[in-house]
């Protein structure tokens, strides 16, 4: 049986609620988002994982705490996508610049003093390769582009992909096998919003 890769983007900050782009700022989980990393300590209690692995972020290390894995390995190459200039602003200000801004998205840029999509895809794919390595299941807990991307990777889409993977914070997804191709089993899952993940 081929090793699970679970995926955990970290609990709300103020940052995300608001839609600002959040990278390398040190946004603290709000009370609500330490309940919601909280809250999926019983999802993940039930299954056992050879590996542990997170952004070194405070907001994905205290939802890995809260979560029951505090002695997790903090692996740098989990961080957020680095927005460069844009950090800290909403789609709507970037929008605002002017008529070439009208359509813009972080995944089409441009992102000034930041990374492309290919320096996320980049670590990703050394992530990829670790949780491979693994003898069992593996936990990540990060970030939500950062994990949108990893998993167009790991399903070997183009990384951009990843635009199409909402992924809301304190969830839960799973990539899995079927035969030998690498597949979604569950996609952003909260506890209390629908069913559980199997154990």
């Amino acid at each position: 049986m081929k090793s699970e890769i679970w995926l955990v983007r970290h609990g709300p900050t103020e940052w995300s609620g608001a839609g600002r782009h959040t990278s390398r700022t040190d946004a603290k989980l709000t009370d609500a988002g330490r309940a919601a990393a909280a809250a999926l300590a019983p999802v993940l209690a039930g299954h056992d994982f050879t590996l542990v692995l997170a952004s070194p972020a405070s907001r994905a290390l205290e939802t890995a705490r809260l979560a029951g894995f505090g002695d997790c390995e903090v692996v740098p190459d989990l961080h957020e996508w680095n927005y460069g200039d844009i950090e800290g602003l909403t789609t709507a200000q970037i929008r605002e610049r002017g008529p070439e801004w009208a359509h813009w998205t972080v995944w089409t840029g441009p992102l000034a003093n930041g990374e492309t999509v290919l320096d996320v895809a980049a670590r990703a794919r050394r992530v990829i390769a670790r949780a491979d390595a693994s003898p069992g299941d593996v936990l990540l807990f990060g970030h939500g582009h950062q994990l949108r991307i990893l998993t167009a990777v790991a399903l070997e889409l183009e990384p951009g992909a990843g635009e199409r993977f909402a992924l809301d914070a304190a969830s839960v997804s799973v990539l899995g096998h079927e035969h030998e191709h690498r597949v979604l089993r569950l996609w952003n899952f909260r506890p209390g919003i629908a069913s559980a993940p199997r154990p």
